[in-house]
């Protein structure tokens, strides 16, 4: 999941570019650190429909990775160009027909449809389509594209769910995905690992807004690192109390079931669960004092004594202008005589 910039920068080439750096440096820090090898699947970027998932895709084609993103509801593609006649003249066509995600009349057949039935979005299907691709124009990011604008063909994929957990209205989702020729349990595991994408991203706000993961800055990596850690022990504690503590829901918020609670929630009665909790405290100790030393023995720690004289401070040592102002406070306190005359 690349971070995500100000509102529209996906639109323009900087914004492309600075996306495919941070990703380059997160790819490359994890095949440096021996977490991907060679013979191992591509790694899964997968993006919200603020960012140009084939963009991404054509970007960081050099490298081990696979875009799967979310798309507008009012995207057009266009289809894979029809092989050419025999006998026919003229430059060969380079898109085929139109693929308008509001018309399901040039959608045609699917070429994978399944249907499942998860706990909290009842029965979702799913269908998708082959060889899908955007018509490119020199036009927002591709503006600065010499030479012929490629064709990013991908799969892309339908997911109708019956209810949220929310309880609004369920709309459609349309993603795109870098790899073509899906099969149907490829296909699943892509639009799980889509809604999977929404628990991290609220987990990492979560982490940030109520933690704190970022108000410190240490300057030891290693110091981040341990930070870290001590705020992921924390977010468990919080899970793990989530049937200890009660929802103090707020007057502008719906209350939520005890087994709903999120961990912010749990955060924020978790001041009423502590007194509840056991302190693992030291040994009690005696309520009588002890004996004390037996007579006609004589101490053997004796007090620590300082035989040095302590240096002055400024309240008792002589300031420049002390004297001067008391020898100017005595004058003024003695009475003048007036001559009589």
């Amino acid at each position: 999941m690349p971070p995500r910039g100000a509102q529209g920068e996906h639109v323009s080439g900087l914004g492309a570019q600075l996306r495919e750096d941070q990703l380059r440096t997160v790819i490359g820090n994890l095949i440096d650190a021996g977490h991907h090898r060679p013979d191992d699947p591509d790694i899964w970027i997968v993006t919200d429909a603020g960012y140009d998932a084939p963009r991404l895709a054509f970007l960081l084609a050099d490298l081990p990775v696979a875009v799967l993103g979310r798309m507008r509801s009012d995207r057009v593609l266009r289809r894979a160009a029809p092989p050419g006649l025999p006998g026919t003249t003229g430059r060969p066509p380079r898109h085929g027909g139109e693929f308008v995600f509001g018309d399901p009349a040039t959608w045609g057949e699917s070429m994978t449809a399944t249907t499942t039935e998860p706990r909290l979005y009842g029965p979702v299907t799913a269908r998708s389509w082959n060889r899908l691709h955007p018509r490119l124009t020199h036009r927002s990011s591709w503006g600065d594209q010499t030479g012929r604008l490629p064709v990013l063909e991908g799969t892309v994929i339908r997911l109708d769910v019956d209810r949220l957990p929310s309880g609004a209205i369920p709309k459609p989702v349309w993603l795109w995905h870098s790899v073509t020729d899906l099969d149907a349990g490829e296909v699943d595991l892509l639009w799980q690992a889509f809604l999977r994408r929404v628990d991290i991203e609220h987990t990492f706000r979560m982490l940030k807004q109520t933690l704190g993961w970022t108000c410190p800055k240490p300057r030891d990596p290693h110091a981040a690192d341990r930070w870290t850690w001590l705020l992921i022990a924390a977010y468990t504690q919080l899970r793990l109390a989530r049937g200890l503590a009660a929802d103090l829901c707020r007057h502008w918020g719906k209350p939520a079931a005890p087994q709903r609670l999120t961990p912010a929630r749990v955060r924020r009665g978790f001041r009423h669960l502590r007194t509840q909790a056991a302190c693992p405290a030291s040994a009690p100790k005696p309520s009588r004092p002890g004996r004390g030393r037996p007579p006609g023995h004589r101490n053997q720690h004796p007090a620590t004594t300082c035989t040095s004289r302590p240096p002055a401070t400024s309240k008792h040592r002589n300031l420049p202008g002390r004297d001067l102002a008391a020898k100017v406070k005595t004058q003024a306190s003695v009475p003048r005589l007036k001559s009589v005359g």
